[in-house]
Order: structure tokens, then C-alpha cells, then sequence
């Protein structure tokens, strides 16, 4: 089964990779550390859990802490701690990146490590090494990227001038709902800037964000992606709506005039989603930034978000009862709480036509939680309510890496479905190619390109 899926296209309808790396032509994947180490929160917080401090692995400070600039010394570091990730997802992504992708003979140590790095600044340097030739060399079908609600998208724009039409951008508004963060006042100035009015009200605010998923969609985005700590909606009414918006904007907003502001605007979004069509992603359950001394040193996605228990079957129902069987709206969701794959994501997801289930996500991208996931759903859902896999990553370069992981983990379990008598042998293939393929292209409604025949 694994070979009939191996050389498929890469589908990755969601994630993070920076649309900048690949609208510049002369781009570069940066420095071994800046492409490894720096970005990739996975990397530096299993490394801060050791005691190494992020300073010394040149993470970025926003309080003016001195960091480590030399990139060799942070490589240094983080060879000589690569054994750290025995056993983890991170070290299969990190070993298959650099064998497969940049052809590394040796594993990381404290003694291999400048030979490496030497190794990879001349792969680094190459064409062939271009974020734009990897891109190609990936068979990546479709790269979603994800970026602000108030993102001019001019590293789109660029991209799509260059014949580059299966990079997209997605939807993201969650800084612009956020009405008791400190940053809130300038982003509704930033939103009014992107949209080309002046939001001074409910109802401007409303006609600003419709105005800026059109111009997303004119870019080529398939979905919009909203992240909250609870998945709690609630219609309110347009008197409630627009006073609790009078009051943000007049710095009075508390967090329970934030809270219902939030489960109201996820009911407006699915309403916006039914209307242009857009499919509307929910990332649910982590408490984000934990650690309030690293927040105040280095700023969010700093590796010290931490899963929460989640309630989805009472919070989600006002949005599914006024959309979940509307066929032109799709909801998308993903959690950090694996207890409630089966008790309450499949069988809703099993029930409501517009809900599809996203793949296990974060720190369940991996071989063991794809099995506990799959077990958990698939009795319930059955394969065709699931999203199939995206990557989700900052990293581009892991891309292929992690999408073999997937299918792997898939075809592994299949066979066992197989072997117990639970699925028909000659239906395994078939299902496999799903898991790799089909479903996330159905669930994401990504159209039939000339990429899809490569």
C-alpha cells in the first residue's frame, strides 16, 4: 500500500510556511541554523527543556536580550543535543530532512557538527536548493500559507505574477477579533488600511472583513483558519454586537464582553463561509503562551503552549444548528484534546454534513497519535468525514518529510485493519490513497490544476 501512495503529489492546504520565502526568486533557505534551529518552536523548546536557554540558540528577543548571532555556535548547540529528539516526531522529520532533502552521511553530534553545517551552507547555496526549485522538486500540488486578515497579500500578488497560482493564501482574523488585546486598536487601523475604508463601527468592521476575503479569494484562497481557546459560538443580536464593539473601541471591553464578541464573530465567519465559499478551519485548545517570563522576553510562539481540555458537543451547537447541513458551508476542526476525538468530534462529524474532522494536530503529528486518532474516529466517522492530512509547518523544508509520516502511519494501520478482518483487502489501496490524497483535496475544495498531472 505504502507504494502506491509514496510518489503522490504533495496536497498541503494548511500551514505556515512565510509566502515571502518564495515570492523573491532570489530567496534563499537562509543559514543552516536560521532554516533548522531558529523558527521552529518543535526544535528549540525540547532543547529549553534541557536547559539550554533560547538565547543561546539565537531565538529572537523583543525586550533587546542579547542573543547568540554566530549561527555556527547555535548549530554547535544543537547537535551536540540532538539526541534529545530520539524518539520524537521532530527527530524522524529532522533525520528524513537531512538525508533526503540535503544528503547529510552522518548523525548530528558535537563532533559532527561544523562538517555538517559546512556540508549544508554548499547544499544551501546551490539552485537546485532555491525555495522555488524545492518547491518543485516537493511536487507540491497546492501550499496554503496563512496570513492576517489585514495583509496587503503583495507576496501573493507576486507570486501569482510569476505563473506561481498554487501558492494561496488563507484567511486569518483572529488579531482583529481579539477586542481586549493591547494590540486591537492597531489592527483595526491596519484592517481599515488593508480594505480601503475607515472602521468606526460594527457594520464597518463587518463590510471590511467581507471586503478582504474577496480579495483573498482573488488570490486564490481556499479557506480561512480561526484560532481559539474555546469553540464557543453564539449569535448575538446586532444591538449587543455593535455595543460591545462601541465599547472596544472606547478601551472599555472586558473579558467577558471578549469572550461573547469571539463565539459571536464564529457564527458571523460560518455565515460568511456559506456565502462566498470559503471552508472555515478551527484550531482548538491550546493555552497559549504559558510561560509568562519567555512571553515577556521573546514574544509569542515561543514553545510554551500547552494543550487544554476542550468542550465541543454544547459550544459548537449553535453553529451547526444554524449551518451544519447547508452545502455550501464547510467546518473544519482540529483540537489538543484527544480525549474528545471519540466521544464527541466523530459522532459529530458522523451526523453533521458540513463538519469534516482535521488530521491530529501539533503534538499529535505523530506515528503513535495518528494510530490513537484513527482508532478513535474512523469506527464512528468512517474515512470520508476526515480531512486527510495537512502539515501545518513553519519549516519548509520538513514538508515531504512529514507528509511520509502520514502515510506510513496510514498504511500501517490499514494493514492492520486488514489483517484483523476490519477492512477488505482489495478496499485498503484505495482507502490509502485517500488518507495520502483525496481527502484532503475534497475537504479543502481544491480545484483540478495542470500541478495535480506532474
Amino acid at each position: 500500500m505504502y507504494a502506491g501512495v509514496e510518489g503522490l503529489a504533495h496536497v498541503c492546504p494548511h500551514g505556515h510556511v512565510p509566502p515571502a520565502l518564495l515570492a523573491d526568486p532570489g530567496a534563499t533557505l537562509g543559514t543552516p541554523a536560521e532554516l533548522f534551529v531558529i523558527p521552529d518552536h518543535y526544535v528549540f523548546r525540547m532543547l529549553y527543556s534541557e536547559g539550554v536557554p533560547l538565547e543561546d540558540l539565537g531565538v529572537p528577543s523583543r525586550d533587546g536580550t542579547p542573543v547568540e548571532t554566530d549561527h555556527r555556535r547555535v548549530w554547535q548547540r544543537f547537535c551536540e543535543n540532538f539526541h534529545l529528539f530520539r524518539g520524537t516526531p521532530t527527530g524522524l522529520w529532522l533525520a528524513d530532512e537531512l538525508v533526503n532533502v540535503f544528503g547529510v552521511e552522518e548523525k548530528p553530534t558535537g563532533e559532527s557538527a561544523q562538517r555538517i553545517y559546512d556540508h549544508l551552507e554548499e547544499q544551501i547555496a546551490r539552485p537546485e536548493f532555491t525555495p522555488r526549485a524545492l518547491l518543485d522538486r516537493f511536487d507540491v500540488e497546492v501550499l496554503c500559507t496563512t496570513d492576517a486578515a489585514s495583509s496587503p497579500l503583495e507576496h501573493h500578488r507576486r507570486l501569482h505574477d510569476d505563473g506561481l497560482g498554487h501558492v494561496r493564501p488563507t484567511f486569518r482574523p483572529d488579531a482583529v477579533v481579539a477586542i481586549d488585546g493591547p494590540a486591537w486598536p492597531g489592527e483595526i487601523e491596519a484592517l481599515g488600511e488593508a480594505s480601503g475604508m475607515d472602521v468606526l463601527d460594527y457594520g464597518s468592521f463587518i463590510r471590511a472583513l467581507e471586503g478582504r476575503r474577496e480579495a483573498f479569494k482573488r488570490m486564490g484562497a481556499l479557506a480561512t483558519d480561526h484560532s481559539v481557546t474555546v469553540p464557543r459560538t453564539e449569535r448575538l443580536s446586532d444591538h449587543e454586537a455593535r455595543t460591545i464593539f462601541d465599547r472596544a473601541l472606547g478601551g472599555e471591553a472586558d473579558g467577558n464582553d471578549a469572550a461573547r464578541f469571539a463565539a459571536h464573530m464564529l457564527m458571523e465567519f460560518a455565515c460568511m463561509s456559506a456565502e462566498d465559499g470559503l471552508v472555515m478551519q478551527m484550531h482548538v485548545g491550546s493555552f497559549r503562551n504559558h510561560h509568562d517570563a519567555l512571553l515577556a522576553r521573546f514574544g509569542p510562539d515561543a514553545g510554551a503552549d500547552i494543550p487544554l481540555a476542550t468542550e465541543w458537543t454544547r459550544n459548537l451547537r449553535p453553529l451547526l444548528n444554524a449551518y451544519g447541513d447547508d452545502p455550501r458551508f464547510r467546518l473544519i476542526t482540529f483540537t489538543l484534546d484527544e480525549s474528545t476525538y471519540g466521544r464527541e468530534l466523530a459522532p459529530l462529524a458522523g451526523h453533521y454534513p458540513a463538519m469534516v474532522l482535521g488530521p491530529p494536530w501539533w503534538f499529535f503529528d505523530s506515528p503513535l497519535g495518528m494510530g490513537r486518532y484513527l482508532d478513535a474516529v474512523v469506527e464512528t466517522a468512517g474515512i470520508n468525514n476526515l480531512a486527510g492530512f495537512n502539515d501545518d509547518t513553519r519549516a519548509f523544508a520538513s514538508i515531504p518529510a512529514r507528509h511520509d509520516v502520514w502515510r506510513r502511519a496510514t498504511c500501517d494501520w490499514l494493514a492492520g485493519m486488514v489483517v484483523r478482518g476490519l477492512v477488505e483487502e482489495e478496499d485498503a489501496p484505495e482507502m490509502a490513497r485517500e488518507f495520502a490524497y483525496g481527502l484532503a483535496k475534497r475537504a479543502y475544495r481544491v480545484p483540478e490544476t495542470t500541478y495535480a498531472t506532474r
